[in-house]
């Protein structure tokens, strides 16, 4: 189970609008106001270890009072849970007769070390040995298929390993011959097991209450309009948005060239709190030089966050929820800012495949909507409301389903 009490953010931004900074300074603030905090990072290119002016090895290190900086050894954790799977792959495609060399590069799935990253984030979570843990993800895009990767291997996984183990193991010995590969061992299935067991952890973490996502921008046109994408895209996949900050703020000045850009700046905040309201829009002030250090970093924490708590949530956890409305029944869907020109829906069996600007998460329908069929779907308020009504050949006595 998640540690109660752990609270998870994690941040993420355009590339280039200083997430790495914030999310270092949350953090410093956080460890700075009493918090045991542990701040890491899944980005491949983290820069964590330089914003702080140290080196990072494999276990947590304090690096001020309360505060640890972590370093996610992906090739370790690449080895640990994946080295059965990778080694009975590397052998099957040897078999069709490919070179070992490619065969060990094809042999690990494209974002396997990113999800491991997230792997060891739940283990210090759930290790309950934190007040709080500080995320510094990827940018944006990146950032919204990783946090998608953990459910949807998951969903391949269980397709894939049927749930009676005996009836494989004791097909093994005729599998090989039959498909003319190698069949896998039982280290494979165990391998198997292990990781979507890790991957039901990670969305435990993932999915708790405690765990949100801090967007980090910079007041121009095109980063707004990439924060805004996200916040839509995250409530798809089930990630509460529950603050903004907006970094590299000019502060009003006697020149003109400054005081271009504090109007350019201005009219751009209006649309960042217009877009993301009611949540809170920290600001993030231009600094005269980068603040690095612990010391400095704390300092900028306390200058973005002021009074408020930064580790206060300002949004609702429950992005989806099931109405009963007599004769029929609604899926509620909470996706902030959805253009329905860019949103798409379809039924494919007992899942409900929703779309949004080409980012697709695959829902499983609750036990009663599975016995239903779609009525219509609507968009209203940020809200995709989807209606269902039971399906009269799945219910010939009954005049309503409850799922």
């Amino acid at each position: 189970m998640v540690a109660t009490g752990t609270r998870v953010i994690l941040f993420t931004g355009k590339g280039g609008v200083g997430k790495t900074t914030l999310a270092a300074a949350t953090a410093a603030r956080v460890s700075a106001a009493g918090g045991k905090t542990l701040v890491l990072s899944t980005d491949p290119a983290h820069s964590l270890a330089d914003a702080f002016e140290c080196s990072a090895g494999g276990e947590p290190e304090e690096i001020a009072s309360g505060l640890y900086l972590g370093h996610v050894d992906t090739q370790r954790r690449l080895q640990e849970s994946w080295r059965e799977i990778q080694q009975y792959l590397t052998a099957a495609l040897g078999s069709a007769g490919i070179d070992r060399l490619r065969a060990e590069e094809l042999a690990v799935l494209p974002g396997a070390e990113e999800v491991l990253a997230l792997v060891e984030v739940s283990e210090h979570v759930r290790s309950g040995r934190w007040d709080a843990v500080i995320v510094d993800c990827a940018p944006t895009a990146e950032t919204l298929r990783l946090l998608a990767l953990p459910e949807l291997l998951d969903w391949y996984v269980s397709k894939a390993m049927p749930a009676d183990r005996r009836v494989v193991r004791a097909l093994r010995p005729l599998l090989g011959p039959a498909v003319g590969l190698p069949a896998p061992g039982t280290e494979v299935w165990d391998a198997a097991e292990r990781l979507q067991e890790q991957l039901m952890q990670v969305q435990e973490v993932l999915k708790s209450p405690g765990t949100t996502v801090r967007l980090v921008l910079t007041p121009e046109a095109v980063v707004v309009a990439e924060a805004r994408r996200a916040r839509t895209q995250l409530a798809l996949y089930g990630y509460p948005v529950d603050a903004v900050i907006a970094n590299r703020v000019f502060e009003a000045g006697d020149d003109p060239w400054r005081q271009q850009w504090v109007v350019a700046q201005d009219t751009q905040l209006g649309e960042v709190s217009a877009s993301f309201d009611p949540l809170p829009v920290f600001i993030a002030n231009y600094q005269a030089e980068e603040p690095t250090g612990a010391a400095q970093l704390s300092q900028l924490g306390a200058a973005v966050y002021g009074e408020h708590d930064p580790l206060v949530s300002a949004e609702s956890r429950d992005l989806m929820r099931v109405r009963d409305e007599g004769d029929f029944f609604v899926m509620e869907l909470l996706l902030p800012l959805v253009d329905k020109d860019s949103l798409d829906l379809a039924r494919v069996g007992d899942d409900l495949v929703v779309t949004v600007s080409g980012r697709r998460r695959v829902l499983a329908l609750p036990g009663g909507l599975k016995r239903c069929r779609v009525r219509r779907a609507h968009v209203d308020s940020g809200r995709l409301d989807i209606e269902f009504v039971p399906d009269p050949e799945q219910f010939p006595d009954e005049k309503a389903a409850h799922p």
